[in-house]
C-alpha cells in the first residue's frame, strides 16, 4: 500500500513496481509527477497496480476488466469524478481570501491529514486526481469530467457510449476501497454500514466553480501541456499549502503562488526519473523565490 502524502511517495512506490509487486495506489503524486514513465514501467515489471483513492477505485469498478488502450476502445465516452466540493463550496473569492487554515482542514466529509484537507479547499486534489485518472486509464483530459456531488455518496461513475452511465455508491468510508484492493478479485467485508438510500435520500450535482477555485483549471492545463509541467504543478502546490498553514501566504494565494511557478519554469521531457526529480526541485526553489519577494 502506497500511502505517502505528496511527492516523498514517488521513489518507493516506483520502486515496489519495479519490484513486480502488486501495488496498491493511493499516492496521486507519483502519477502526477512520471505518469508515463510509472506506468510504462507497470507491464514491464508485471506489476499489478490497483488505485485505492476513493473516486479511482470507483471508475475501476465502474470500466471493464482490461481497459487499457483508450476509452473509445471500450465504448467509454467519459469518466465522472466526483468531488464534494469541500468546506467552501458556493463561496465567493472574496470571501474566500479570508480563510483560516482551521477552517480549510475541517472536511465535511472526510477525515483527512491537513496537506489533503488544504487541497481538497482549493479542488487541487480533485486537479490531482484528474491528472491521475488520465494516466491510470488511458484518458485525455477532455474526457475526465469534475463533477460537484456534496453527499459523497457516488464516488466516481464511467459513461458509455449506448447512453449507460455507471457509478459507484457507498459510505463515504476508505476502508471500502482498501478492502476491495486488499482482497481483488474477490471481495470481503470491510466493516463498513451498507448504505441506506432512504436515509441519503437525494443526489446533487453541480458543475465546479473554477472562478472561485482556479486550482482545478491549473491541473488540467499541466496535464494537457504535458511532460514536466504536473510536476511543476504539484512541487509548487506542496510549497504553497505549507506556507498557508505556516500563516506565510493567504488561502487564495495557494492557487496564485502555482501560477506564478508554472509561467516561470520552462516545461521539460519527463521521459527520465533525473528530468522529474530536477523539475521538482526547481519549482520548489522557485516558489520558495517568490514567498521570499510577498
Amino acid at each position: 500500500m502506497s500511502a505517502i502524502v505528496g511527492a516523498a511517495g514517488l521513489l518507493p512506490t516506483l520502486a515496489a513496481v519495479r519490484a513486480g509487486k502488486r501495488v496498491l495506489l493511493a499516492n496521486k503524486e507519483a502519477l502526477v509527477m512520471s505518469g508515463a514513465l510509472f506506468m510504462e514501467a507497470v507491464p514491464r515489471h508485471g506489476a499489478t497496480l490497483l488505485p485505492i483513492d476513493s473516486e479511482h477505485n470507483a471508475i475501476y469498478q465502474c470500466l471493464p476488466v482490461e481497459h487499457r488502450g483508450g476509452l473509445a476502445r471500450h465504448g467509454v465516452t467519459q469518466l465522472l469524478l466526483t468531488a464534494s466540493g469541500g468546506p467552501f463550496r458556493g463561496w465567493s473569492a472574496e470571501a474566500l481570501a479570508g480563510v483560516t487554515p482551521a477552517q480549510a482542514c475541517a472536511h465535511p466529509n472526510w477525515s483527512m491529514g491537513q496537506k489533503i484537507s488544504v487541497d481538497s479547499a482549493t479542488l487541487m486534489n480533485k486537479g490531482l486526481e484528474l491528472i491521475e485518472a488520465c494516466w491510470l486509464f488511458d484518458a485525455r483530459p477532455d474526457q475526465v469530467q469534475v463533477v460537484v456531488h456534496p453527499q459523497s455518496v457516488i464516488h466516481s461513475m464511467a459513461a458509455y457510449s449506448d447512453g449507460s452511465v455507471i457509478a459507484q455508491l457507498g459510505n463515504p468510508d476508505m476502508r471500502t476501497p482498501i478492502a476491495y484492493g486488499l482482497a481483488w478479485p474477490e471481495r470481503i467485508d470491510a466493516g463498513v454500514q451498507s448504505l441506506d438510500l432512504f436515509q441519503v435520500a437525494r443526489l446533487d450535482f453541480e458543475p465546479p466553480d473554477e472562478a472561485a477555485f482556479p486550482c482545478l483549471r491549473l491541473a488540467r492545463d499541466a496535464m494537457a501541456a504535458g511532460g514536466t509541467a504536473p510536476a511543476v504543478l504539484n512541487a509548487a502546490n506542496e510549497v504553497a499549502v505549507a506556507a498557508f498553514l505556516a500563516g506565510r501566504l493567504p488561502f487564495t494565494g495557494i492557487a496564485e503562488l502555482v501560477a506564478r511557478v508554472r509561467d516561470a519554469e520552462p516545461v521539460q521531457p519527463a521521459d527520465e526519473l533525473e528530468a522529474i526529480l530536477e523539475a521538482d526541485t526547481r519549482a520548489r526553489r522557485a516558489a520558495e523565490c517568490h514567498l521570499a519577494r510577498r
